[in-house]
This record gives C-alpha cells, sequence and structure tokens, in this order.
C-alpha cells in the first residue's frame, strides 16, 4: 500500500482509467442526508453506489416518493446503482412477500449479468468489475445466488477490469458492536469465492459508522486478502453507532463514528486511492485516505 499522497504513482502507460466512484450507505431522508449528498455533489464522480437503507420507508409508500424527489437532481445525472438492505424487505407474513416497493422502483440490469434477481447483479465501469451481493435473499451454498456468483467470478477477465470490488448491505469484519456478527454466516458461505478470485474490496453499509481493515482473510492479516470497509454513514434517522469494541482488533485500522461518505478513485491499472470523508460541522472533511495496490498486480489474483 501506499501511504501518502505524496507518493503518487506513475500512470500505466498501457491501462490508464479515469473513473471515481462515490459511496453512500443507510442514506434515509434527514438533515445529515442532505448534507451528504452536497458533499457527493461537490465529487467528480462517475458512478454512485447505494448498496441498502435507501428510504428509510419502512412500509409507509409515500416516503419512497419524497426520497426520490430528494435524489432527483443527483441521480438524474449520473448512475446510481443500489442492492438492497433491511429496510427494503416490506414484507407482510402471509399477505406481501418482501422488496416489492424497491423492486419496482429500482429496477437494476440484472438479467444482463446472468442474474435472475434484481436483489443481485454485477457490471463494470471503465476498469472495474463491481458485483453487488443481496444480504437479504439466500446466499448458502445452495442457492441461486451463490451459483450466480460463482460463475460470475469466473467469467471476470482481470485484463479488461483488473479491479474486482464487491459490495453488500451488511458488513463481514466489524469492531462495533451494532450488528455485531449478523454477517457470520454469509461470510462462511462467500469469503472463499472472493478470496480465490482475488477480490480487492469489500464494502458494506448496515452499521451507522465509518471502519477499513487492513487486507484479511479467515479472521487474520493476509497480504492476499480483502480490504473490507463499512460506510453505513449516510445520514439516517437512527442515528450514528458509537460503541466499538476495545481493544480494536488487529485486522481494525481506522474506525469513527460520524456520518459521510466515500470516494475511490481508480487511477491506473495497479493503484486507486480511497478516501473517506465525515460531515463535522456540515462540513466535508476527510478523514481516512489510503493507496490501495491491485491484488491482480501483486499476483494475488487469477
Amino acid at each position: 500500500m501506499w501511504g501518502t499522497r505524496s507518493r503518487v504513482p506513475a500512470q500505466d502507460p498501457t491501462f490508464t482509467i479515469s473513473n471515481s466512484i462515490c459511496y453512500s450507505w443507510d442514506l434515509g431522508q434527514t438533515g445529515w442526508t442532505q448534507s451528504t449528498l452536497e458533499h457527493i455533489n461537490q465529487c467528480k464522480y462517475d458512478v454512485h453506489l447505494l448498496p441498502g437503507d435507501l428510504s428509510y420507508a419502512d412500509y409507509q409508500q409515500h416516503l419512497w416518493d419524497s426520497f426520490g424527489a430528494l435524489v432527483q437532481p443527483l441521480a438524474s445525472t449520473r448512475p446510481w446503482m443500489v442492492t438492497e438492505g433491511n429496510h427494503e424487505k416490506e414484507s407482510i407474513l402471509f399477505f406481501k412477500s418482501g422488496f416489492q416497493a424497491y423492486n419496482a422502483r429500482w429496477k437494476m440490469p440484472y438479467e444482463e449479468s446472468g442474474s435472475t434477481s434484481n436483489l443481485y447483479y454485477s457490471f463494470e465501469v471503465a476498469g472495474v468489475h463491481i458485483i453487488m451481493l443481496g444480504s437479504y435473499t439466500d446466499y448458502d451454498d445452495n442457492s441461486d445466488q451463490y451459483a450466480w456468483l460463482k460463475d460470475d467470478l469466473t467469467r471476470v477477465d482481470r485484463e479488461r477490469t483488473p479491479w474486482l470490488i464487491v459490495l453488500s448491505h451488511v458488513p463481514w469484519y466489524n469492531s462495533n458492536s451494532a450488528h455485531q456478527g449478523e454477517g457470520k454466516s454469509m461470510m462462511a458461505a462467500m469469503e472463499s469465492l472472493l478470496y480465490a478470485a482475488g477480490v480487492d474490496i469489500f464494502i458494506a453499509g448496515h452499521v451507522h459508522a465509518y471502519e477499513r481493515t487492513t487486507r484479511v482473510h479467515n479472521g487474520g492479516f493476509d497480504p492476499c486478502g480483502l480490504m473490507h470497509i463499512t460506510i453505513g454513514d449516510g445520514g439516517n434517522r437512527e442515528g450514528l453507532a458509537q460503541r466499538f469494541y476495545n481493544p480494536k482488533p488487529e485486522w481494525s485500522v481506522f474506525r469513527e463514528a460520524s456520518f459521510g461518505h466515500g470516494e475511490l478513485k481508480i487511477v491506473n491499472s495497479t493503484h486507486a486511492f480511497w478516501s473517506w470523508h465525515r460531515n463535522d460541522d456540515d462540513e466535508s472533511v476527510k478523514s481516512d485516505e489510503v493507496w490501495i495496490n491491485s491484488l491482480a498486480s501483486i499476483g494475488c489474483a487469477r
């Protein structure tokens, strides 16, 4: 990894990517949400990723409409790619299956990636293969999602898309007391698949705080493991998750309970720059940043 902005790597002369990705999770419709959107609007990004807990409508359908009006100025100018969170379920036992409003209002290009469900899919953006997983649909090794993920990973061409990023709502590595352990079963089912494929970064939300790990696999440091980023701090009505476990696990590098958003700049086929911006005093303050080497460039990917 690269440590400071002064050590920017030279551009790869054979593979140049001009691509910036903005991230926010657990967005909701609060004053903090508005502040986060204003800061995202200042970012020169190509695509916005929001995997889960969009409107916090929770069965109140008019809140889907107000959320659409809130994000329309941004979502109408650049692609917004989403997947489901727990607040999108909206299921009523014996009467209505979940995700009906979400699937009707936020249809993603799942069929194009061979998926049979709007709850998980993949797509490509200028050198990056992005996989959006579904935390709230079946994911064990007998599930359709598992079979689809396994097939999708085999079709990734690291010459065309040297970066491989996975997003899901529930984090797998989490040192916050909030939602502790909720991602363990999904991680047990799928971590080995992502590790074998050389996935570079796993980004999640759900926990209303920010956390970044070192490269990790099977609970410990691994130079070929995934970097995990939790960024469930878009501005929801439920507030921040402020109780982190102490002492901090060895795999946890940086953590803070503040609202904010993340930005990933894909510089070239070998290097990317990640930064997280918190919303203190309604200002966008860059609080964490790191240069990332792609696993494909260091021989960890197929």
